[in-house]
């Protein structure tokens, strides 16, 4: 047992690395040595991606195509091909800016007004909201209408005057919930409003709104690097 004990600490001096096609093993037990391999590169817009592709900063050595991938709306991804052992398997990464907003959460009205102006898209819809939340009254939602699908609240409808006013519902509205560049997807949520005043939007499309942004985002891609997909330097995926 000491024998084998002096050899093992022996040999420990004795290693050495070999290099096997793109990767490089030990001696002592063979095993692989993980490369050092550079963070994917981040940027916060398409604009940003697609100049990166365009620019071939990073030349795939063996000349096969970049894979851009949509993984999310906030997200896309480019990178070498499968299970290939190059400097930098992930090169890029594009996460979109986006204006915070909750939905399933209570805004006082102030604040409401607020956000609906600056994290969502103007439509009718946003504007009948503007309407109905910059003018209701801290006292009024105490006397409302309720249906269970559509409320009613008395709001100022004139200089001086104060009238029920209906709450739509639901209401089409597109969030900034995706890149700038693309078209920002309509959807329908439930807004209601209580006590306080409060207000609250609830998203109800179960999710079909993700799917019609990255449908976007790949048509944005493709019609921005539509040279290099013609000439097989870029697959993009959604």
């Amino acid at each position: 047992m000491i024998k084998d004990a002096l050899q093992y600490l022996i040999n420990l001096g004795n290693v050495e690395t070999k290099e096997i096609g793109t990767q490089t093993f030990s001696t002592q037990k063979l095993h692989l040595v993980p490369a050092d391999r550079p963070n994917a590169l981040s940027v916060r817009s398409l604009t940003g991606l697609i100049d990166y592709l365009i620019s071939g900063f990073d030349a795939d050595p063996l000349g096969e195509a970049k894979m851009v991938h949509v993984v999310s709306p906030t997200e896309v991804i480019a990178f070498s091909s499968f299970n290939r052992d190059y400097e930098r398997n992930d090169y890029i990464k594009a996460s979109a800016m986006l204006p915070s907003f909750s939905f399933d959460r209570w805004y006082d009205s102030e604040e409401f007004n607020i956000k609906l102006q600056s994290a969502f898209v103007a439509n009718e819809d946003r504007n009948i909201m503007l309407q109905v939340v910059g003018n209701i009254r801290e006292e009024n939602v105490r006397t409302v209408g309720d249906d269970g699908v559509s409320q009613a609240v008395q709001a100022k409808v004139g200089i001086a005057t104060v009238g029920t006013v209906q709450v739509p519902n639901p209401v089409i509205l597109a969030p900034f919930r995706t890149f700038v560049e693309v078209g920002q997807p309509e959807s329908e949520f439930i807004f209601r409003m209580k006590n306080g005043p409060s207000c609250a939007l609830f998203e109800a499309d179960g999710g079909a709104w993700k799917l019609a942004a990255m449908k976007n985002i790949k048509e944005f891609l493709q019609g921005a690097l539509e040279s290099e997909i013609e000439a097989g330097k870029i697959v993009i995926i959604a």
